[in-house]
């Protein structure tokens, strides 16, 4: 009898068509793992690291109330990715506790302070950054804001509720916007003076760095008590992308002692 062996099936090799989807399917695969863990995991991690900043401020507030009045006070300078305010969107029923600095790891727990722009209350700009899709989402629906809607910042003695500039851009309609929430000075410098250029919400590129300046959209220069007290919210658009940034503008109307025993009347709107 013959030794030989006998043959198996003959396989055909495999053909680029083949290869090429094996290779799609690898991909999506691949793709599909990845929105996962930025859209599902990342938000896992970074509610545990809001909720330890929340507990720290908890602890470092306690139950003292201060003695601080109407005019805003500014917290003291933190240490980079301390908490030290938070930060109310009372039209999406958010809340965020605030951390110093905007580095990767500072943003991995909640909305982060531009360490170079100013302080709640201050006057000048305090702006802050997140992250609109995983990693918390803490910004994802700034686009859903309206002029006047307000932002509360809440600090360890006081209440600061600030106000949407008017989103239109045109004098009639901006003035119109302008006067159903801020006061007639502010709505003269903000349908006809120095904050007229700056819109409630836009669209931008991200070396626009001029849109956390004292005077958003202006020339830095130094905070003078001549500028309003402004909120600056910036992220990143379109969704699932970094190419452009979208910037939310605000502007300080009123600010409430804790020690008053109750909240603005705007943490209840809608």
């Amino acid at each position: 009898m013959s030794d030989s062996k006998v043959p198996g099936p003959h396989r055909p090799r495999p053909g680029a068509g083949q290869i090429l989807g094996e290779l799609l399917l690898t991909a999506g695969v691949l793709v599909l793992l990845f929105v996962i863990y930025e859209a599902f995991w990342t938000n896992i991690v970074s509610g545990r690291l809001q909720d330890d900043v929340n507990a720290h401020l908890e602890q470092s507030w306690g139950n003292d109330s201060g003695a601080a009045g109407d005019e805003p006070v500014a917290p003291l300078p933190p240490a980079l990715g301390e908490g030290f305010a938070r930060v109310h969107l009372p039209a999406r029923d958010t809340v965020y506790a605030v951390v110093e600095g905007t580095r990767n790891e500072d943003l991995r727990a909640g909305p982060g302070h531009y360490p170079e722009t100013q302080m709640p209350g201050e006057a000048g700009n305090f702006a802050l950054a997140g992250h609109r899709i995983g990693t918390g989402a803490v910004f994802q629906h700034l686009d859903r804001l309206a002029s006047c809607d307000a932002v509360v910042v809440e600090t360890e003695f006081q209440w600061m509720t600030y106000r949407l500039l008017p989103l239109e851009a045109a004098s009639p309609e901006r003035r119109a916007a302008a006067e159903a929430c801020l006061s007639p000075e502010q709505t003269d410098r903000v349908s006809d003076g120095d904050y007229a250029h700056v819109l409630g919400r836009h669209i931008t590129v991200p070396t626009d760095v001029e849109v956390v300046n004292p005077l958003p959209g202006a020339a830095w220069v130094e905070a003078a008590p001549g500028l309003e007290s402004m909120l600056t919210l910036t992220t990143c658009h379109p969704l699932f992308s970094n190419t452009e940034r979208m910037i939310v503008h605000a502007m300080l109307v009123e600010t409430i002692p804790k020690s008053s025993g109750h909240g603005p009347a705007a943490l209840q709107e809608r």
